[in-house]
């Protein structure tokens, strides 16, 4: 019989964070490192939590050198070969502490993910990314990555309620990626319609990234997802009260969404969108009219599935798009808009840690987030 939830269910764009009393004098006060004792692995975490997603057109090695200048994380996505892992691995030993080799839960896959994690011991994380955490499958195959690496810290998802988050957890999982759908219209341009260049191809208005990220196209094919906003806060308290650990993965599509994550009780934020598009990114950088763009797509797009599995099964459809995303330049500089707003936000309720943030957290419903007189947000 269908049931309907009634309860309200938020996304990023549906609230704002209400100010509070503060005793700090700037942001540069704000310390956002974080150190997490995960409940399996029972290895520790130090650094910033927030983690390039293990997509091939944003967790590449290139992105990886920098973000661990900022003690920043990589999910390295899992088409890098052996060889090329032990290369990376000789030449940036000092990066290895803030990776995680991905894995889907093909045999292949697994394979690959052994033969990593035993020619370089010193990667301690493993990402186990499917498009639907909810089948018994990816529930046996967390459990025997467990019992294979006992030590290693393993992230897995995706899942958006709590009875899921336990689940994995119980299964073995030490930090859990939610999200399903949380996708959003991201603007890149600043021109009216009337200003479009010509041809109106070369004028790229959207993101899209794979099972939960921006524009995510599961919701449309599906009819599946939850709000992110909602999600965290609801799967965060699960995970917490089993003293695990969540990954808030897709719908930030500018620093105030990553505040807003973490004010929502994420231990860690997942990015892809918002790291797209740079030097270090993967995909191909095109020339057109004098303008530079670079590919973006979706795991679950068909691009991807003819570039790792020669084209789109008869049974499924595609859940992603490919897109051209206008060149932004090195990442360096996005990371430090990021990480300014985050601390700016801290300032704004007085959280002098990031670990303060989500107890100094009062959401407030809104209609309007921005004033759209020059925007074409609201």
């Amino acid at each position: 019989m269908p049931h309907i939830d009634n309860d309200v269910k938020l996304d990023f764009k549906d609230v704002l964070l209400r100010p509070k009393r503060s005793t700090l004098k700037s942001r540069s006060e704000v310390d956002l490192t974080r150190s997490f004792a995960f409940r399996n692995s029972k290895q520790m975490y130090t650094g910033i939590p927030i983690i390039a997603a293990n997509m091939d057109t944003v967790g590449t090695f290139e992105m990886a050198k920098v973000l661990c200048k900022f003690s920043l994380f990589t999910a390295v996505h899992k088409h890098y070969s052996l060889k090329q892992w032990k290369e990376f691995a000789s030449q940036n030993p000092d990066c290895l502490e803030h990776l995680a080799a991905s894995s889907g839960t093909g045999s292949s896959d697994f394979e690959q993910l052994e033969q990593i994690l035993n020619a370089i011991p010193q990667v301690k994380y493993v990402c186990l990314d499917v498009a639907n955490g909810y089948s018994e499958h990816f529930v046996e195959f967390v459990k025997d990555v467990r019992k294979r690496f006992p030590e290693h810290t393993i992230m897995a998802g995706n899942v958006v309620t709590g009875e899921m988050v336990e689940e994995l957890i119980l299964a073995g999982a030490d930090i859990i990626k939610v999200g399903i759908g949380p996708g959003k219209l991201v603007h890149w341009g600043h021109w009216s319609p009337l200003q479009w260049p010509t041809p109106v191809e070369d004028f790229i208005l959207i993101l899209v990234t794979f099972f939960s990220g921006s524009v995510c196209t599961t919701r449309k094919k599906t009819g599946v997802g939850y709000p992110q906003l909602s999600a965290v806060m609801e799967c965060a308290d699960a995970a917490h009260g089993l003293k695990g650990h969540i990954i808030s993965d897709g719908g930030c599509s500018c620093p105030g969404d990553v505040a807003k994550a973490f004010g929502a009780g994420a231990d860690f934020v997942m990015l892809g969108g918002m790291l797209a598009g740079h030097s270090e990114s993967g995909g191909e950088l095109i020339e057109r009219n004098g303008r530079k763009y670079k590919l973006f797509y979706g795991m679950s797009s068909e691009m991807a599935m003819k570039k790792y599995a020669g084209g789109v099964a008869e049974y499924r459809a595609s859940e992603g798009k490919t897109v051209e995303v206008p060149f932004k330049g090195d990442v360096e500089h996005t990371i430090r808009d990021i990480l300014g707003g985050i601390r700016s936000t801290c300032t704004y309720v007085g959280a002098a840690k990031l670990k303060e943030l989500s107890r100094r957290t009062t959401f407030i419903r809104v209609t309007q987030q921005v004033n759209p007189i020059f925007s074409d947000e609201s």
